[in-house]
């Protein structure tokens, strides 16, 4: 009498009722692979006991399914299939707070591997990362392309209703006080944004050659464009304003 020999080994992350296409084996060792070869990753992992003190004391558990206990268990039994499926929502609950990374007796940062996991769902293009970030493109365009986005003015009362009394902390005469700060340009929106030609150049230089623009195109294609445009139209002037310091060398000799 024979019997049908079978393995239980999972090859493929998917809910066979769903009709969704299986994730291949290859695509989240892939994953993996790049979360794991982080130079911060080991630093941010040491070990787990498993005792839920992270969790406990995550604001966002207490309102999220997420668990920072979780990311780290994943992680730490190489778990590539809960990983990925991590990545497609629990990751994005996460404030960044790092209380987790305080409270840990092992010394692990749940705040900081979520960070790297966001970082390789936006460089694998994964629609999580795009649904996510689809909303700051206005941020990411001013980020980009000026070095900052939020000025001190842009702090009021009336853009944080939900601070309750601790708005009263906000609510002194910051113009005055403003003005002892020595930088000046970081006042207000409208010159906090005002970036000279050469320091614009610098930043897209830095964008580009770090890689974060090629990761925006990835996930914001429309918002690379305007950003490429605008940028290339700076290189453009930046070129005229040299060759007008050349030629106005030229006649000064």
């Amino acid at each position: 009498m024979s019997h049908a020999t079978s393995t239980r080994v999972q090859q493929h992350i998917g809910d066979p009722v769903s009709g969704k296409p299986p994730v291949p084996q290859a695509k989240l060792e892939e994953i993996f692979k790049d979360i794991q070869s982080d130079l911060r990753y080991d630093h941010e992992l040491n070990g787990c006991l498993n005792c839920g003190i992270c969790t406990a004391t995550c604001p966002a558990a207490h309102y999220y399914d997420f668990s920072p206990r979780e990311i780290v268990q994943l992680l730490w039994t190489e778990n590539l299939e809960g990983v990925y499926d991590a990545m497609q929502e629990k990751i994005w609950a996460c404030a960044q707070c790092y209380t987790c990374a305080a409270r840990c007796p092992f010394g692990n940062s749940p705040g900081g591997l979520v960070m790297l996991m966001r970082e390789t769902a936006i460089k694998h293009g994964m629609q999580s990362a795009k649904n996510v970030l689809r909303p700051f493109s206005r941020v990411m365009l001013k980020l980009i392309s000026t070095g900052n986005q939020l000025s001190p003015d842009m702090i009021t009362r009336d853009h944080f209703p939900d601070w309750g009394p601790n708005v009263s902390k906000i609510d002194a005469p910051l113009k005055l006080l403003r003005q002892a700060i020595p930088m000046p340009t970081l006042n207000t929106t409208a010159t906090a944004w005002e970036v000279n030609l050469k320091t614009s150049i610098e930043l897209y230089t830095i964008w580009e050659e770090t890689g974060v623009l090629k990761q925006l195109e990835t996930i914001d294609e429309n918002l690379f464009d305007v950003i490429t445009d605008i940028m290339d139209e700076k290189r453009e002037d930046w070129k005229d304003f040299l060759a007008d310091q050349d030629d106005q060398g030229g006649k000064d000799e």
